[in-house]
């Protein structure tokens, strides 16, 4: 019989003989002829996985380049760790460590994707238009993390404040940069414990406080206030003792710090030693004790000044803290002699008096005819 086509049947089958059973030939022939090549690697797992071999070609490539560059990455952190003890510096070459290897590593695998890159201004050109669109919190924080790089608004181990929260730079990634909050609760600028996120881009949406850019030091000032009754110039005396005595020794290696930042910035000072000012307030004699100190050292420094304050201050008879209170002001016991008031009859004082002016009485004589 033939087919529509003409075709002869195709010739029967027999079945075999224990249909229950089927007998697979076994075969000697190897999976590689000889010593396996690359060729015939990407071959086998090209059949295995179902993917073409130009594919399983680059997703090798890019394994071993990812394997080959966290090998590298882990000697080099190796090598930090064993021959650099300062903290700071060990901080800084590891980030770098990690910079360049994350960098190479992403350009060689990029590259072994996209053959057709050939120029790498088009390929970011492209990335950054696509990134643009879709992230761009996260593009304004990666340029806010090339702006601090390069411009170096602050650096780690800077205190900074940033958007109304005070803290220590420990830390710069590539989006968010991380401080050790200072203040808020707690007094004295003083660490709280907790660390703040700051997304990279904020720099460019408010302003940055550095408290230790260019100027190491910072201005302090302690206010003390004395009775009107208490010796003022006995007290400015003292406190000028104290400011030379404790503050003085604060502002050592200013002068180094003003001649280095002058030469970048318009800063100078006319005055680098502690001085005490003196003002009147409601309540009494007030000195403005101003001193250099380390923003670190703030705390430490204000207490040593103010309990030398108080051990001296407590030595003296004539000199009293003035401190908001109620008071009943006698003014014929009181005051200067000539503006006290006189006491009356009773014991009573007399209200004080007021001096009219005298006026010529008119005369009512009429004159004589």
């Amino acid at each position: 019989m033939q087919d529509i086509d003409g075709n002869p049947p195709p010739p029967e089958v027999a079945p075999p003989e224990n249909p229950g059973s089927l007998e697979v030939p076994e075969t000697n022939q190897p999976i590689f002829d000889g010593v396996p090549t690359g060729e015939d690697l990407i071959g086998y797992l090209s059949q295995i996985t179902g993917f073409v071999p130009s594919t399983v070609k680059t997703v090798l490539t890019s394994l071993g380049i990812v394997i080959v560059f966290l090998l590298l990455r882990w000697i080099a952190l190796r090598i930090v760790a064993r021959r650099v003890d300062d903290v700071t510096s060990a901080y800084h070459w590891r980030r770098g460590v990690n910079y360049v290897v994350g960098v190479l590593m992403v350009l060689l695998v990029a590259r072994a994707w996209f053959e057709f890159f050939e120029n790498i201004a088009t390929f970011l050109g492209l990335v950054s238009a696509g990134l643009a669109i879709a992230l761009q919190d996260p593009v304004v924080n990666f340029a806010g993390w090339l702006f601090i790089l390069t411009r170096r608004p602050y650096s780690v181990g800077d205190r900074v404040e940033i958007d109304g929260r005070i803290g220590d730079v420990i830390d710069i990634r590539l989006f968010q940069t991380y401080m050790l909050e200072c203040g808020n609760w707690v007094d004295g600028d003083q660490t709280t414990g907790r660390i703040i996120l700051v997304p990279n881009g904020t720099v460019f949406k408010t302003q940055v406080t550095n408290y230790t850019y260019g100027f190491q030091h910072i201005w302090d000032e302690i206010r003390v206030l004395i009775t009107f009754e208490s010796d003022w110039r006995k007290a400015k005396a003292i406190l000028n003792d104290i400011a030379n005595n404790e503050a003085q020794p604060l502002s050592e290696g200013a002068q180094d710090g003003i001649r280095r930042a002058a030469s970048k910035h318009m800063i100078f000072f006319s005055k680098l030693t502690p001085i005490v000012y003196t003002t009147v307030r409601d309540s009494g004699v007030e000195f403005a004790l101003r001193y250099l100190t380390l923003p670190r050292q703030r705390r430490a420094a204000y207490q040593r000044i103010w309990e030398a304050i108080l051990d001296a201050f407590g030595e003296e008879e004539s000199i009293d803290f003035a401190y908001p209170s109620m008071r009943y002001y006698v003014n014929h016991l009181e005051g200067k002699s000539e503006a006290r008031a006189e006491l009356g009859p009773d014991g009573r004082p007399l209200p004080a008096k007021s001096e009219k002016p005298t006026r010529k009485k008119k005369s009512t004589k009429k004159k004589s005819r």
